[in-house]
């Protein structure tokens, strides 16, 4: 496999995404990359394809902005690029969930790495002894792809859901910690943020999402595959394309 997939994020306050949409078209274009690059007001969040060396060459393009500097992309390959064209994208929220209250750019909530959730999930309760609920913050047909273990998740269609169903279920985390996650970390980044304001008091995010959980620790306490968004559909814990199609 030949091709190289990252994908990655950044909530930063970008003033100038007109003229970043024009540099970094010209950039990736150049490269000969195809995906997606989505640029807001409250930061940036890329999928791209695309050579080794393209790859890395687009990565140190991005870090050398200093509001990039510590871009971590997370990766996986595949035979062919699971994207058709290249577009950079102006919108209203790089991930939407029609909430301006919530920034994470001015404090994330607390997060939990893979290794360590691994543990948590081993023994059924954390380093406290609480038990722990895992929120799927995910659309339907992604966590009909695969989900952690009796994850809790709302049969949303769209993620500005989420927050009204939380409302409605606030109680049910009294007394237990709660970890919201989701794809790649970026919903749980707003999510576990929207929870800390609501008066849910243990709160984590899973750092890097699933595909980091994947990375780090492989299915354990997980079934199934993890919708991506791109032509794969759905990736297995070795990070390779799930065999079969899915429908949605």
């Amino acid at each position: 496999m030949s091709v190289v997939n990252i994908s990655c994020y950044k909530f930063v306050t970008l003033a100038d995404r007109e003229a970043l949409k024009l540099n970094l078209s010209a950039r990736c274009l150049e490269l000969n990359l195809k995906g997606t690059i989505l640029l807001a007001s409250e930061g940036i969040n890329v999928f791209l394809a695309g050579s080794r060396e393209a790859i890395d060459s687009i990565v140190a393009y991005l870090r050398a902005d200093p509001r990039f500097t510590d871009l971590s992309p997370k990766e996986s390959l595949s035979a062919e690029p699971p994207f058709h064209r290249m577009r950079v994208r102006l919108k209203k929220e790089i991930i939407t969930m029609k909430m301006p209250v919530i920034r994470p750019e001015e404090g994330r909530a607390p997060s939990v790495t893979a290794t360590r959730l691994k543990q948590w999930l081993d023994n059924g309760v954390d380093d406290e002894g609480r038990p722990v609920v895992m929120l799927d913050t995910r659309n339907d047909y992604e966590v009909a792809a695969g989900t952690f273990d009796n994850a809790v998740d709302y049969n949303i269609g769209i993620f500005s859901e989420f927050a009204p169903h939380l409302a409605a279920h606030r109680d049910d985390y009294a007394g237990k910690t709660v970890v919201s996650f989701c794809t790649g970390g970026i919903r749980c980044e707003k999510a576990a943020i929207h929870m800390k304001r609501i008066g849910i008091e243990h709160v984590y995010q899973l750092e890097g999402g699933i595909l980091k959980y994947f990375e780090e620790v492989g299915c354990a306490h997980y079934h199934g595959d993890c919708f991506v968004f791109d032509e794969r559909e759905a990736l297995s814990a070795d990070l390779q394309p799930a065999s079969g199609r899915l429908h949605r």
